[in-house]
């Protein structure tokens, strides 16, 4: 950054719409804490889409879905990665950085779609389905990526399925996201039943409802939604498609059927979008908060460490998920 160091005060006429003035001396302390020991560590915060504003717009240098943060995170010149998101993304970041140190603030901050799958069930799919490549969703440890031929993000799983020029795949874990690919394209798909607890909530009737309510509002939904709900949305994509979508389009009225802490950190972006919000909360995303992004750079907590074997495996595919 150049100039002037960023401070809390000058940071706030980002997120005023989005955080009461009332709630942002909680906050301010946490912000000033961290951008100093950034600045001393050679450290950088990579956040999620589903992180909230005072992390998202206030700390984050590099924020984005899991495939923008898996890209970035190469291109990073920092001593330290602190991973503001779920654990198997702070274990990708590690897998494409391993001489850096990379933190996650909360090592409880987990993934019900990560943990719906184990290395023991791939080889047990592989020996029912001998040959057929394993896609894997990066929602995934990183002992199950070590167990596939390359993984896959909401945002390009089209394209790894078809990049392999096979008739069928195996597409783990997430069943939802396997059925919604599967009605894009011609190659067989064969589907886990791992489900997103933020995403398998929503149903069709939710949708109805937020049309009648609200007249006009276009809807965007996440393709681990259910394909029901998926049918009843506008457009399906993932975090950044959807972001792109708001700025390409700008819909008067827009829902995003996906988890609420997105919205707001669209909307800092799109004042003049008007965004109603299906507040359906990542208990696991909101794990991470200013204090223990603070407490890890203050106390090099919870670094996260990879089998040297697994990691050769796994980080292979991640990487030819990122040359597709």
């Amino acid at each position: 950054m150049s100039g002037m160091p960023l401070s809390a005060a000058s940071l706030y006429d980002r997120v005023q719409r989005v955080i009461p003035a009332i709630e942002w001396p909680a906050f301010s302390g946490d912000i000033d804490a961290i951008l100093k020991l950034k600045r001393e560590r050679n450290a950088v915060i990579l956040a999620h889409n589903y992180q909230t504003p005072e992390i998202f717009h206030c700390v984050a240098d590099i924020v984005g879905d899991s495939l923008a943060l898996a890209r970035k995170a190469m291109e990073v010149e920092a001593d330290v990665i602190v991973l503001a998101g779920v654990h198997f993304m702070a274990e990708t970041a590690k897998l494409l950085n391993p001489s850096k140190t990379v933190l996650i603030p909360d090592m409880a901050a987990g993934c019900s779609l990560a943990d719906s799958i184990t290395p023991a069930d791939i080889r047990l799919l592989r020996q029912r389905y001998p040959g057929v490549p394993v896609v894997t969703y990066v929602n995934t440890s990183a002992a199950v990526k070590a167990e596939s031929d390359i993984c896959c993000t909401s945002g390009n799983a089209k394209a790894v399925v078809e990049s392999l020029g096979v008739p069928r795949v195996l597409m783990l874990p997430d069943e939802y996201l396997a059925q919604n690919i599967a009605k894009q394209t011609d190659v067989e798909i064969i589907a886990w039943k791992g489900h997103c607890e933020v995403h398998e909530r929503f149903t069709p009737a939710d949708i109805r409802e937020m049309r009648a309510a609200h007249p006009g509002v276009t809807v965007l939904a996440h393709p681990e939604c259910p394909p029901e709900v998926v049918a009843e949305a506008d457009f399906a994509g993932s975090t950044a498609a959807m972001s792109d979508y708001v700025g390409r389009e700008k819909p008067a009225r827009v829902v995003l059927v996906t988890e609420c802490s997105m919205s707001d950190n669209v909307a800092v972006e799109h004042p003049d979008v008007e965004f109603i919000r299906p507040c359906n909360l990542c208990p696991h995303m909101k794990r991470i908060t200013l204090g223990n992004i603070r407490s890890a750079l203050e106390r090099n907590e919870h670094a996260v460490t990879i089998d040297p074997a697994i990691a050769v495996r796994a980080r292979l595919a991640v990487e030819r998920m990122l040359t597709v």
